[in-house]
C-alpha cells in the first residue's frame, strides 16, 4: 500500500479536547496544533489545566465538570467538534454526547470500552442524524483502527466468514487512565460468534502466529476490545474474534508495570505494536498488518485526522457510527503514513494457516495489482 502524508490544511476552527491534560489528550493537542487546527483545552481542574503548559503555548482553557451540563455546554461553545479523551468512557461519554449535540457540533472519543460504545450508538444514532453531525466512539488506536483495517483489507468483499484481529505490544506500560478504566470496566467481553454478539467463552481461546519483526512467534489471548461493536456495527460476519498478546497482558495485569517513559521529544515511548487482521471468505483470505510506536501516541494522529475530514467534508455519513461506515478506509489509513505501515496479503487456500507458520521474511514477494490498488501478496515458499 502507498503511503502519503496527511492532507494538513490551514483552518480557524476550534476543537475541545476533553481530558487534554491526560496522558493522551495532550497528544491530541499537539497533533492538533501541527494540523493548523485550534485546540481548547478543558479539563475538571483548572491547576492541572495550567501545570501542563497549555496557555504558555497560546492554548485556551476553559474547566468543566462532565456532570455539570451548563460547564460542559459553556467549554464547547465556539467549537466545531469535541473530542473526548476523559475516561472511564462509560462514565463520561454520554454526558459529552448530549453537550455537543445541544451545540450541534461533532463528537470523537478513544473508548476502548465495548459498554460506552454500544451506549453511545444506542442513545444517539437518531439524535445525531437529525443535528446532521457526526458521533464517532473509539477513534483511537483501540476500536477505530482495527475497524478501519478491516473494511481496507475486505475492499469490495460484502460479508465475511471469519475476522481475526491480533493485537501484538512488546510491552504495555499503563497510563493511570487505563489502570482506572480496567477497575471500572467489569462488563463481560462481547465477540461475534455464528453471526451474533456473544460473550467470550471463558477460560478465553488462544492462537499462536508469527508476526513481522521484532515479534515474532507471539501466543494470544481472546481478549476484545471496542473494535467489535464498531465492526459488527456495519460489517457482516459470521465469526469476528480479537486477541491480544500475553506479553502486553501480562504486562497490564502487574499493578507494579510502571507507567509509560518518553523516548523522544514528541513524547513517545519506546513501544511498538503491530495490528494484524485475517479476514476469510470461502477458500480466500486475506491478511493486513499495521506497525507503529506507542498506541497512544498514535491514536492523536488517528483521532485528528477523522476531525480533519469531518471539517473538509470527506465522510460519507453523518450520525452515531463506526469510522469505517463514515470515512473512506484506505485512503483514511494511507493517510497516517508517517505514524503508521501497513501490508496487505492475500492468500488462497492452498496457503498453510496463519498459525502454524511464519509468514515474515519468507516466501517471494509479488506486486499486483488488485481493485485499483497495489497489494503485496505473499507466496510461500515451504511445502
Amino acid at each position: 500500500m502507498t503511503i502519503y502524508e496527511a492532507d494538513i490544511t490551514e483552518t480557524s476552527q476550534s476543537i475541545a479536547v476533553l481530558g487534554a491534560n491526560g496522558h493522551t489528550g495532550r497528544f491530541v493537542v499537539a497533533e492538533l496544533l501541527r494540523r493548523g487546527l485550534k485546540p481548547i483545552a478543558v479539563g475538571r481542574n483548572a491547576e492541572r489545566l495550567a501545570a501542563a503548559g497549555f496557555a504558555e503555548r497560546g492554548i485556551e482553557c476553559r474547566e468543566a465538570a462532565v456532570e455539570d451540563d451548563g460547564e460542559l455546554d459553556r467549554a464547547l461553545a465556539g467549537a466545531a467538534a469535541v473530542i473526548n479523551c476523559a475516561g472511564p468512557f462509560m462514565d463520561t461519554a454520554d454526558a459529552v454526547v448530549r453537550a455537543a449535540l445541544r451545540a450541534g457540533i461533532h463528537y470523537l472519543d478513544v473508548t476502548a470500552e465495548q459498554p460506552s460504545v454500544q451506549a453511545t450508538f444506542e442513545r444517539h444514532e437518531v439524535a445525531a442524524r437529525e443535528a446532521g453531525t457526526a458521533v464517532i466512539p473509539a477513534m483511537g488506536f483501540y476500536g477505530g483502527l482495527a475497524d478501519l483495517l478491516v473494511a481496507a483489507v475486505m475492499d469490495e468483499w460484502e460479508h465475511a466468514d471469519d475476522i481475526e484481529i491480533r493485537v501484538a505490544l512488546d510491552s504495555w506500560l499503563p497510563t493511570r487512565g487505563t489502570r482506572v478504566t480496567g477497575e471500572r470496566n467489569t462488563a463481560r467481553r462481547l465477540a461475534v460468534s455464528g453471526g451474533q454478539l456473544e460473550p467470550v467463552p471463558q477460560p478465553p481461546a488462544e492462537r499462536v502466529s508469527t508476526l513481522p519483526a521484532p515479534f515474532g512467534r507471539q501466543t494470544f489471548v481472546e481478549l476484545p476490545f471496542s473494535e467489535v461493536p464498531l465492526i459488527a456495527r456495519h460489517v457482516r460476519t459470521k465469526e469476528l474474534h480479537t486477541f491480544l498478546s500475553t506479553v502486553a497482558l501480562r504486562d497490564v495485569r502487574d499493578s507494579s508495570t510502571p507507567p509509560p517513559q518518553a523516548v523522544d521529544e514528541s513524547g513517545r515511548s519506546a513501544q511498538r505494536f503491530a495490528v494484524e487482521v485475517i479476514v476469510t471468505q470461502g477458500d480466500v483470505r486475506r491478511q493486513i498488518v499495521a506497525q507503529g510506536q506507542d498506541i497512544y501516541a498514535v491514536t492523536a494522529p488517528i483521532i485528528c485526522e477523522a476531525v480533519q475530514r469531518i471539517l473538509s467534508g470527506r465522510i460519507r455519513d453523518i450520525g452515531a457510527k463506526a469510522p469505517a461506515a463514515i470515512f473512506d478506509a484506505a485512503s483514511f489509513l494511507q493517510a497516517l503514513g508517517p505514524d503508521l505501515s501497513v501490508e496487505i496479503s492475500e492468500l488462497s487456500s492452498e496457503t498453510p494457516d496463519f498459525q502454524k507458520v511464519p509468514h515474515n521474511g519468507v516466501g517471494d514477494l509479488i506486486l499486483l495489482a488488485y481493485s485499483g490498488r497495489l497489494f503485496r501478496t505473499i507466496v510461500p515458499l515451504w511445502r
